[in-house]
């Protein structure tokens, strides 16, 4: 067996099991996500344990834009000032109940910031954001580098200079 991380495929791709314990994101992937990839609204990438096509992490990206003022003041200060500006969502990252303990949910993190800096070179991005939805989730984020937004706590960003630097480090 094979850890592999890729592209949903909704035809190959069994999702009906995937139970990470919270019911919005399982009904997500089992009932909303094809259509919101069918209209483009985001990418999702799913790890499987080749042969077996069924999930047992997934995550999502998209395109998103932050409110520079929203930004901390010594990141902010080197940007521009524009109203908004280009970022990255990584918008979900849920790990099955039954691989907990296995750090897919880091496995996932590295793939979708490695993702997005390869995405950076060809359309501009400033940050990656992640919107956890609770305080473990954020401690999570927290120990890779993201920082809390100054009005909002349980939303995060990472600047693409500090992704790069924590792959590099990483060797990935």
């Amino acid at each position: 067996m094979v850890l592999k991380i890729e592209p949903l495929d909704s035809h190959r791709h069994i999702r009906t099991e995937f139970c990470s314990g919270q019911d919005n994101l399982d009904n997500y992937l089992c009932k909303q996500v094809s259509q919101d990839i069918k209209k483009r609204v985001l990418s999702v990438f799913v790890l499987i344990n080749e042969p077996d096509s069924r999930v047992l992490a997934y995550y999502t990206l998209s395109a998103y834009t932050v409110d520079i003022t929203v930004l901390d003041e010594a990141f902010a200060k080197r940007l521009p000032r524009y109203p908004y500006l280009p970022a990255m969502l990584l918008g979900c990252l849920p790990v099955d109940n039954r691989q907990k303990g296995q750090r897919f949910g880091e496995l996932m993190l590295l793939d979708a910031l490695k993702r997005v800096i390869n995405a950076s070179t060809q359309v501009a991005s400033l940050a990656v954001i992640a919107e956890p939805l609770d305080e473990q989730v954020v401690n999570f984020y927290i120990k890779y580098g993201f920082q809390q937004f100054n009005q909002s706590p349980m939303k995060l960003y990472i600047p693409m200079q500090s992704v790069e630097e924590l792959v590099q480090n990483l060797g990935i």
